[in-house]
């Protein structure tokens, strides 16, 4: 399970251990996982965009000897490949 929707979409977990999340006081806490794969698969393509773009020091190269345009290409490229759902 994706412990970052699992916080976000329960802001009383405070704690998770494998599958189960507890708050505070060490309750367990129930939580949606239907809601927590949703969230996960609307936010897939944020991962997918970091993995794609060039490093930092490519893309200040690109904009070095390329200038503004060739960087804002390269980075819309990106975008149109993993779009956002």
């Amino acid at each position: 399970m994706n412990h970052e929707a699992i916080y976000k979409l329960n802001p009383s977990v405070v704690t998770i251990h494998g599958d189960v999340a507890y708050d505070a006081n060490g309750k367990e806490v129930t939580y949606d996982k239907a809601a927590v794969q949703a969230y996960v698969d609307a936010n897939a393509y944020k991962a997918k965009r970091a993995d794609a773009y060039p490093s930092f020091a490519d893309q200040f190269d690109l904009l070095y000897h390329g200038g503004y345009e060739a960087w804002k290409s390269a980075i819309a490229a990106v975008k149109a490949k993993y779009p956002k759902t």
